[in-house]
């Protein structure tokens, strides 16, 4: 490793796939476009380097209604990183 190269954990959130996920991992790769989606065939996992943000008002757009961020967890298998979350958003990110 060179002084130069930085070292950034990857952070993830793995959602059931069905029909009820697909607006939400749509708002969150469009919030996030650093991160990397691999899709499974009960599951869609999401890496991203440093941190991953889950936008709440994005969700809602994508969901055509008011989407509370604790639905979330209606459909959450796991996920890797320090939650920072408020009523506007969700934050996966490793603290310093």
């Amino acid at each position: 490793m060179t002084a130069n190269t930085a070292d950034v954990s990857n952070v993830y959130i793995a959602l059931q796939s069905n029909d009820d996920t697909r607006p939400i991992i749509d708002a969150i790769t469009e919030a996030n476009p650093h991160a990397v989606v691999s899709r499974f065939p009960a599951m869609v996992k999401i890496d991203a380097p440093g941190h991953l943000t889950i936008v709440r008002a994005l969700v809602s757009d994508k969901l055509g209604r008011d989407w509370d961020l604790q639905e979330i967890h209606l459909n959450l298998i796991s996920l890797c990183g320090n939650i920072d979350e408020d009523d506007d958003a969700f934050t996966l990110r490793w603290n310093d």
